[in-house]
């Protein structure tokens, strides 16, 4: 099944574009996944199994990091 995410990514930290922009390199580095990012949010599709690990993996690694941050996502399935 074929998914696309919507997401936006908010660290709360003063220096707010490297923990974003880490994060979307780290995305496009996955391989399966399509990624398009504009100055809003990042669009994320593929199929579901994929985006779901490559999503669960590396909002960890940001959860990790030294700063809080909040993620905002909207999730459309289905349609073959």
């Amino acid at each position: 099944m074929h998914v696309a995410v919507e997401m936006s990514l908010y660290p709360l930290t003063g220096e707010f574009i490297p923990p974003i922009k880490d994060f979307i390199d780290r995305l496009n580095a996955r391989p399966g996944l399509r990624v398009v990012t504009s100055s809003m949010s990042t669009q994320v599709a593929g199929e579901y199994a994929v985006v779901m690990q490559a999503l669960q993996e590396e909002m960890a690694r940001t959860f990790e990091g030294p700063a809080r941050a909040v993620f905002v996502m909207k999730v459309l399935g289905g349609g073959g």
